[in-house]
């Protein structure tokens, strides 16, 4: 009997072993202490924020010449912003600004000219004004001598009217004030006169219109009042009627006096 009281005592002695691994989880527990550790880290981060926030302060400094250099392109050429200039093809027109393009991966400089009544802008290369002959406004002197140039008497050469035409418009696209004064003493006609024809008279009013805005603009006044003064000084011209042996001799040169076209039945009347 003693030795089966003692087996149950060995079987006690067995269990108490197995609240050992209770004790062993324990310092597992110590492991999460770790972790306040590394969230210690993080806090030296922002020290680093400040340094990459002052990196952008620097690009808006990068970017202000390029503000700068738009401002400082006033003048190219010999010509300003705001200045009044003759574009042959188109006339009297004003420079609005001096802009910069990029065209095809190539900076391009540009005047930006405004023509008022023909509501039209215009953008040309900077480098290619003296090729187009955009020039400045005509000196006073020049325009007196465009005016006088109405007073005196009109050469017609007995030619083909459409090869008159293309003379006519050469001259008219060229820019010459004095030249353009040329053409609206030739193609003028007074009351009694034969009246013009739809293209002589469609020529007539472009280099009218060509010389009274460029007379308006130098002499500060309106275009009404430079038609007036043009149309004063043709009243003074001489009568067509009676042609000048030079004239006459320049149309025997030419030689084409066989036209059947009704603009040179008046050219062949006056030369009779």
């Amino acid at each position: 009997m003693p030795n089966k009281t003692a087996k149950p005592a060995a079987k006690a002695t067995v269990a108490k072993p197995a609240a050992k691994p209770v004790a062993a989880k324990a310092p597992a527990a110590k492991a999460p202490a770790a972790k306040p550790a590394a969230s210690k880290a993080p806090v030296a981060a922002p020290a680093k924020a400040p340094v990459a926030a002052a990196k952008p302060a620097v690009k808006p400094a990068a970017a202000a010449p390029k503000v700068e250099e738009k401002k400082v392109v006033t003048q190219r050429q010999g010509f300003k912003a705001n200045e009044f200039v003759v574009y042959p093809a188109h006339g009297v027109g004003q420079i609005l600004a001096i802009e910069e393009q990029e065209i095809a991966g190539a900076k391009l400089e540009l005047f930006v000219i405004n023509f008022i009544k023909d509501k039209m802008t215009l953008r040309v290369p900077t480098a290619k004004v003296a090729n187009v002959g955009m020039r400045k406004l005509s000196e006073p002197a020049l325009v007196k001598k465009a005016l006088e140039t109405l007073k005196g008497r009109a050469r017609v050469k007995r030619t083909m009217w459409s090869r008159r035409a293309q003379e006519y418009e050469a001259k008219i696209n060229s820019g010459d004030i004095v030249a353009i004064a040329e053409v609206v003493r030739d193609l003028f006609r007074s009351e009694s006169q034969p009246e013009q024809s739809y293209s002589e008279r469609q020529l007539y009013e472009a280099a009218l219109d060509r010389l009274s805005r460029e007379i308006a603009v130098v002499q500060h006044s309106t275009e009404t009042e430079a038609v007036k003064e043009i149309e004063a000084q043709l009243a003074k011209s001489p009568r067509r009627g009676a042609k000048s042996e030079t004239a006459e001799g320049e149309a025997d040169a030419e030689g084409d006096t066989d036209d059947t076209d009704g603009d040179d039945t008046t050219v062949a009347d006056e030369a009779a």
